[in-house]
This record gives C-alpha cells, sequence and structure tokens, in this order.
C-alpha cells in the first residue's frame, strides 16, 4: 500500500467509519475499479466509443457515493455491520439502495466482461446497450440514495434547513 492509498483510508476511516456506510462505498469503489479494469481490455473501437461515456458516467458517480456515505455516517453513525435503526426505515431503505447500486456496478462489469469475450460489435451491438441499461440503473440507485439521505436530513434539521449530499 502506497502513502496516497495510507493517507485515502485513513480520511475514509474518519469520514465513513467501519460499519455500513462505509463497506457500502468500499463496494461501489471495487465495482468501479472492476469495471474500468475491464473496459481497458475491450479492444473494439466501436465498441470503446460507445462505453468510455458510460464510465465516465460511473466515475463521476464515486464522489456522489461517498458524500452519501459521509452524511449518512454523520445521521446515523455506524461501526458495525447492523443497520442503524430508525422509526421509519429510513436508513434500511438508503443502505438497501447503496447496496443495489453497488450490484448494479458489479453486474455493469459482468456485461462488459460478457460483451468484450464475445469479440467485436457488429451494426446495432445489443451488447453495449446491455451495459448502458445497467449503468442506468446504477445512477438510480444512487440518485435515490441520495433522495432518502435528504429526507433524512431534513427531518433531523426539523424540516427547514436540511443540506443536501447530492
Amino acid at each position: 500500500m502506497g502513502l496516497k492509498e495510507f493517507v485515502q483510508g485513513r480520511r475514509d476511516e474518519a469520514d465513513m467509519g467501519h460499519g455500513v456506510w462505509r463497506r457500502a462505498h468500499d463496494r461501489f469503489r471495487r465495482g468501479l475499479d472492476r469495471f474500468h479494469q475491464i473496459l481497458e481490455r475491450v479492444t473494439d473501437e466501436q465498441a470503446l466509443e460507445q462505453l468510455v461515456p458510460s464510465a465516465n458516467r460511473l466515475a463521476d458517480l464515486l464522489p456522489e457515493v461517498r458524500e452519501i456515505a459521509i452524511g449518512a455516517q454523520l445521521s446515523a453513525p455506524s461501526q458495525s455491520t447492523d443497520i442503524p435503526a430508525s422509526r421509519e426505515g429510513h436508513y434500511s431503505d438508503l443502505h438497501r439502495e447503496l447496496s443495489k447500486a453497488g450490484n448494479a456496478l458489479a453486474q455493469c462489469a459482468e456485461a462488459l466482461a460478457m460483451m468484450r469475450c464475445d469479440g467485436a460489435c457488429t451494426d446495432g451491438c445489443a451488447r453495449v446497450d446491455s451495459v448502458e441499461r445497467r449503468v442506468v440503473t446504477v445512477e438510480e440507485h444512487v440518485a435515490e440514495a441520495a433522495r432518502i439521505l435528504r429526507t433524512v436530513q431534513v427531518g433531523a434539521s426539523g424540516g427547514a434547513g436540511g443540506h443536501s449530499a447530492a
């Protein structure tokens, strides 16, 4: 582990602790790393032209997922594998959306790997569309997690002056 990774790990520990929010963030990051590792091995230029913007959109979500995890840790600190309780179930819903985002990202990487194994795309590559559909699913889960966090924060502040994680 290099100095940069060590410092980032310490920052993540301070911001997100060791609990469910940190794990959800780390899983998302690992899925993103895997997606880009597979993308680097795609040799079909036509597919790459279509996939690079999607890969960039996924990468742009990582800071948002980090902010959601930090906001969740501030609202409901977690240092274990237990999801913090809330009367309305918001923390459970928030964790579920972050988990679904990580799962959908893993499915993106899987679809990309399958596409790569099938060889070059011909006219109207449906395999690229399959990856893109999964990217949209990841974006939807992250957006829903951000919405839930805003709801929690507005509720915690008494309905006024809540701040947004996204």
